[in-house]
């Protein structure tokens, strides 16, 4: 059955005005800060808000006034989106459920005195913190790579103008020309999948480009939905798609931005666009606060609170939880079963056990979609897989159009549960 907005509120409640400046908070009111304003942290300031009934002050601090989802960022670089079409705002988030949106940086988090600096000066006090500040990368993981080379060598890992450079530079290559994609190793951010980027990119190039080349440097010997993505390659794309594996030297890589050259295990590969999408760890906020346990921050699942401050919640791709992917699905789960925790701790109220959901979806081509998915409890050890599905190959079309069709439906559904 298609998931609609209206089917995935519905579900995921089942399971589980924009100022500049922080306000004066209310006497005796408990404070909620939450950094963060993406599929983790807008749910969780929402769901806090929301069902408080107004005993409990939150303020989201959040540097962008228009978030870009990463997800179907992927479906903008492949035109099958605009990109206004998964640029968002906080201004019903303010109007609607008394948010305080503070849009700056958080730069740093006292623990002890239980306060939150931001970069334009000034602090802001909490009772309980949510953190869900997604991901940086890990210094130094791709020799010749850092983000002064991002303009010249795109992530395209945070949605917005990396999403709009990407494209742009798919778009300018020359007949024939040769796009390479640097690889994550596990665990990485996803979406915006590197596969499903792959398939988007093929699509792009096949109606406008169609003798290019495009190379994937992997240092995994395997990925998410493999034969599915192979499968679909082989149909749609045949011959433009060549993988290197760590067996053929894509973990041995290094990048030369001036040159536009990558290094493959010694073989010297000309590209006119090249994707690097270095190793990843949790948003650099984590780690100024020490709650990291090197590159991502571990937590309780049942509350998914810090294992390292117990007022500290953390949410989404910065976790090391267990068995959940590091998704916006995952995210929006998990801000549901932090916020239900909050309350508790702030107001008393009733805390059921956690449970977690997860879809990923990923277009292969025009009306052919895949997915993989899960279901997750809190053990005490982690949050653990209870059930799982994924599509299978040899699906006929009929089906990847309504596993597409279901992604829209998914989609609105989670950003109406983000933000209002």
């Amino acid at each position: 059955m298609t998931l609609n907005r209206r089917a995935f509120i519905g579900t995921a409640a089942a399971t589980a005005a924009s100022l500049s400046a922080p306000m004066v908070r209310a006497q005796g009111k408990p404070r909620v800060v939450v950094i963060g304003g993406g599929a983790g942290g807008a749910t969780a300031a929402r769901y806090v808000a929301k069902d408080s009934k107004g005993e409990i002050d939150v303020t989201l601090i959040e540097p962008t006034r228009t978030y870009y989802t990463c997800f179907f960022s992927n479906l903008y670089i492949g035109g099958f989106r605009e990109l206004s079409s998964i640029g968002h705002t906080y201004g019903t988030l303010a109007a609607d459920y008394g948010i305080n949106v503070v849009h700056d940086w958080a730069t740093g988090v006292d623990r002890d005195a239980k306060t939150v600096s931001l970069a334009g000066g000034g602090q802001v006090p909490y009772d309980r913190l949510i953190i869900s500040p997604g991901i940086d990368f890990v210094e130094g993981a791709v020799p010749g790579w850092d983000l002064s080379a991002q303009g010249k060598m795109p992530h395209a890992y945070k949605a917005g103008t990396q999403s709009e450079l990407l494209k742009r530079q798919i778009m300018a290559m020359p007949q024939g020309g040769t796009y390479v994609m640097v690889a994550p190793p596990n665990p990485y951010r996803c979406p915006p999948g590197p596969y499903e980027r792959i398939s988007m990119v093929a699509h792009v190039l096949k109606n406008t480009n169609p003798t290019a080349k495009i190379i994937i440097a992997d240092p995994k010997p395997k990925f998410s939905k493999q034969a599915l993505f192979e499968e679909g390659w082989a149909k749609h794309y045949g011959g433009m798609i060549e993988r290197i594996g760590p067996d053929f030297g894509g973990e041995n890589v290094s990048v030369n931005p001036m040159d536009m050259t990558v290094d493959v295990d010694g073989e010297v590969i000309k590209a006119d666009v090249c994707n690097v999408i270095p190793a990843q760890k949790a948003g650099s906020i984590c780690a100024s606060a020490a709650l990291t346990d090197g590159n991502w921050a571990p937590v309780d699942g049942h509350t998914m609170q810090s294992r390292l401050d117990e007022n500290i919640h953390i949410l989404g791709d910065a976790t090391n939880q267990g068995d959940m992917p590091k998704s916006g699905f995952s995210a929006n789960s998990q801000a549901k079963v932090a916020a239900m925790a909050v309350r508790g701790a702030l107001t008393g109220s009733r805390v059921f056990p956690a449970k977690f959901s997860n879809t990923c979806w990923s277009l292969v081509a025009t009306d052919d979609g895949i997915k993989v998915g899960a279901s997750y409890e809190a053990t005490d050890e982690k949050i653990a897989k209870t059930s799982g599905f994924i599509s299978q190959t040899g699906e006929d079309a009929d089906l990847r159009k309504v596993t597409y069709e279901e992604s829209i439906g998914w989609y609105e559904g989670i950003t109406t549960d983000m933000f209002g």
